[in-house]
């Protein structure tokens, strides 16, 4: 009994210290990380923007069905990159694209959306400041070796700086960048920087959009594998990117700036010039360049991503509005809140003062759903929208289940002659293995929803994920410790009529099963005391019969 009640404390105790660590996380968002103690919303109960897209395409073209569905799943990758974001991408009329997302999007958000053509990596041949508007340009002096003596040998030969590309390139403004128009990727090209602030003579492209496997966000290290204090994308590149990646690594390390760069294309920009400073050869590279973590998401996403198959410029931008959502919302929180009435009520007339700790458990995990979902929100950018919030729902059915499967195990151990504290024990043990498979089972279709869906069903498989796994907590930290406690009270211990473990109302209310039957301990001391009883009266007899016997025959 002892050891019990300290396992049931310690739980407690451990509960205790996670909702702590939860408030304290949250705390932390809120101080430091531009958070909320609120959870946000998503476009269907906050509003928020409605953006449309228009192709630029060359004159006489059209876009196809399939293009258009490559760049709204695309579009959708990058909106959602940094979390559940709950926006609505569909397409309008055969050619524009519509954007619909939460709130009012950030410029990063909008520089993901609309970011297209084809993304490529190209060496830098020459570089410098980007011309200023109205002013004469300067003439740059062509880099050594810059006549074309000879047909170029590789990508990054300075011969492809012939005479023309080099007036091009001295008169060059970036005001003239066209994003619609792709340089063939066998010749050079002069093109400015995203930023307007520089301009390039680049070289043929070395690799291929479609070779970068991968590219995540991680802390910059430098040769030696030591932390910078700044952020990098991690590159992976497959097919033959690692193969054409070494011969430029390998060709330009070592070289005069900007020589020993390479450029990040994308819509005919320089996204960024990176340095090579190691020649790699198994396609697994770092960028680094001073970025904040949000800097380096960015990129890392549109590298990740890729580019759109045509360019797109913004057509309208509207705010819309979230009436229809705010009534739908209140019709799914009354909802809520009929459903948790009536499980509730058949707690508590099912089973009585248990009840009370099916009642106790749900706010329980009530406090530690909200406080998740409010961290991720604030940290992950994840929205809670209606179908999410449908998730919370459900899951007051999923956990008002668990419990009923605990007690139920409870009164069969009962009902089998146990002590309470032993059915306590026996029944947690057979009912946890019923409710771990139950909660696999929800969280795998959850995972597996949230994977093969997108917007409002992903909120949906979200939340019902995480309300799923928090069941169990609740339930092996909190309800089983508890009644752990309470099987100490004599109200429980006696089997009060009102607590729910009642042994006359256990067999009244669950006819044709076995009967209740007083504990074994019981049973044995009945046993053992009318076999004492029944050698007394044997000895009492024989005495009896010898002093009869005795008496005849004086």
């Amino acid at each position: 009994m002892a050891k019990a009640r300290t396992r049931g404390g310690r739980a407690l105790i451990w509960l205790v210290v996670l909702i702590a660590g939860l408030i304290g996380v949250n705390f932390s968002a809120v101080q430091w990380g531009g958070g909320s103690w609120t959870p946000n919303l998503a476009l269907d109960l906050e509003g928020g923007t409605q953006i449309v897209l228009e192709p630029q395409l060359a004159e006489g073209a059209s876009v196809t069905q399939e293009q258009l569905d490559q760049a709204v799943a695309i579009i959708r990758q990058r909106v959602d990159a940094s979390g559940v974001s709950e926006a609505e991408i569909t397409t309008q009329g055969g050619r524009n694209i519509v954007v619909a997302l939460p709130g009012e999007p950030d410029a990063a958000t909008m520089q993901r959306i609309q970011a297209s053509a084809k993304m490529e990596f190209r060496p830098v041949l020459q570089s410098a400041a980007a011309n200023v508007p109205g002013a004469e340009p300067t003439a740059e002096p062509a880099p050594e070796g810059a006549e074309p003596t000879a047909t170029p040998q590789n990508a990054w030969d300075l011969a492809w700086i012939t005479p023309e590309v080099q007036s091009a390139f001295d008169t060059f403004q970036c005001a003239d960048v066209d994003t619609t128009q792709v340089a063939p990727a066998d010749q050079p090209y002069v093109t400015c920087s995203t930023d307007g602030t520089a301009r390039f003579i680049l070289g043929p492209v070395v690799v291929e959009g479609a070779d970068i496997a991968d590219a995540q966000v991680s802390a910059a290290t430098n040769s030696q594998g030591q932390a910078t204090g700044g952020w990098g994308v991690n590159l992976e590149l497959d097919g033959d990117g690692p193969a054409s990646f070494d011969a430029v690594t390998r060709a330009i390390t070592g070289l005069p700036e900007p020589q020993n760069q390479f450029a990040v294309v994308l819509d005919a920009t320089v996204l960024m010039p990176i340095t090579s400073n190691a020649v790699i050869t198994d396609g697994n590279a770092q960028i680094t360049g001073g970025f904040t973590q949000e800097g380096a998401q960015s990129l890392a996403d549109q590298l990740r991503f890729g580019a759109l198959p045509i360019g797109f410029e913004v057509q309208s931008n509207e705010t819309i509005s979230p009436t229809l959502g705010a009534s739908q919302l209140q019709a799914g929180l009354l909802a809520g809140l009929i459903g948790l009435i009536l499980v509730v009520l058949y707690s508590v007339l099912q089973y009585r003062a248990l009840g009370l700790v099916v009642v106790l458990s749900l706010g329980v995990a009530g406090i530690l759903t909200y406080l998740v979902v409010t961290f991720l929100s604030s940290t992950e950018g994840y929205r809670l929208s209606l179908a999410g919030i449908a998730g919370l729902v459900i899951a007051i059915g999923i956990t008002a289940d668990s419990f009923i499967v605990y007690f139920e195990r409870i009164r069969d151990e009962l009902r089998e002659g146990k002590h309470l504290s032993s059915a306590l024990e026996t029944g947690w043990k057979r009912a946890f293995r019923t409710i771990l498979i139950s909660d696999a089972v929800s969280f795998l279709a959850a995972v597996i929803l949230y994977l093969l869906s997108v917007g409002n069903v992903r909120g949906f498989a979200f939340t019902l994920g995480i309300t799923t796994f928090i069941d169990i907590v609740v339930v092996a930290l909190f309800t089983h410790p508890l009644l752990r406690l309470l099987s100490r009270t004599s109200f429980f211990s006696s089997g009060h009529r009102l607590s729910g473990l009642d042994p006359q109302a256990l067999g009244a209310v669950y006819r044709g099963r076995a009967k209740f039957r007083e504990p074994v301990v019981a049973a044995r001391s009945s046993r053992e005391a009318q076999k004492r009883q029944t050698i007394a009266e044997r000895k009492a007899a024989v005495g009896a019969g010898t002093s009869t016997g005795t008496g005849k025959e004086n």
